[in-house]
């Protein structure tokens, strides 16, 4: 049954890999992945894409690093307030939310990093992938006790199967996912860090379009 399942999972997951129009190709001193952006989401889809052809993720870092929950690439947090901060003449901007139930948390999932904004807004130059870990049923059931968001069957076969960050959902934007060289994000995964959950070595990346 569980191998049942699992080959459900990965058709799928294939026939919705096909139904996308841009590809990115992620280059890191770790080494090379490819993510599909989701067309669910389109607004992030362009942001990101336009981003990537002005050259922000050029040469970027992934600056925040914990291990068994997400990689942060991009834009720090305290870069982007310290700034807002430093012009408080001109208006805070965030990207407009588009959170689908069908966009969720799963490992190699790409999110939009974001503030506490009521809006659940995101950053325009912040990203991170998604690590986690597998859950059982009863940790699903915990997260939907704590969240009070109910677990769709076919998020729960993800979850169990491949793994992710359940309790996020809702929460930030997903709008892509990783389709080609996981175990370099999962490498990235495990680089050391400091207290700050910066890497002790510098990780960096670019990104191409593919496809578009």
């Amino acid at each position: 049954m569980l191998k049942y399942i699992g080959c459900l999972l990965f058709l799928l997951w294939g026939t919705l890999a096909h139904a996308q129009s841009v590809r990115v190709r992620f280059t890191t001193s770790k080494g090379s992945f490819t993510v599909m952006l989701y067309d669910s989401t389109p607004h992030h889809r362009d942001m990101f894409v336009k981003a990537v052809q002005k050259g922000v993720y050029q040469q970027a870092l992934f600056n925040r690093v914990i291990k068994g929950f997400v990689n942060q690439g991009g834009e720090l947090d305290d870069s982007i307030l310290l700034r807002e901060q430093q012009h408080p003449e001109q208006k805070i901007q965030r990207f407009p939310a588009e959170i689908k139930p069908s966009c969720f948390h799963k490992k190699g999932a790409l999110g939009a990093g974001r503030d506490d904004n009521p809006e659940k807004a995101s950053f325009f130059t912040q990203i991170y992938f998604v690590i986690g870990k597998k859950y059982t049923d009863a940790q699903l059931d915990s997260v939907e006790r704590k969240t009070g968001v109910a677990i769709s069957a076919t998020r729960r076969a993800v979850y169990k199967n491949i793994g992710g960050i359940p309790r996020l959902d809702g929460d930030y934007t997903i709008f892509g996912e990783i389709t080609n060289g996981l175990e370099i994000i999962e490498s990235i995964n495990n680089v050391p860090t400091n207290k700050q959950d910066v890497p002790m070595v510098p990780v960096t990346f670019s990104v191409k379009v593919l496809k578009h």
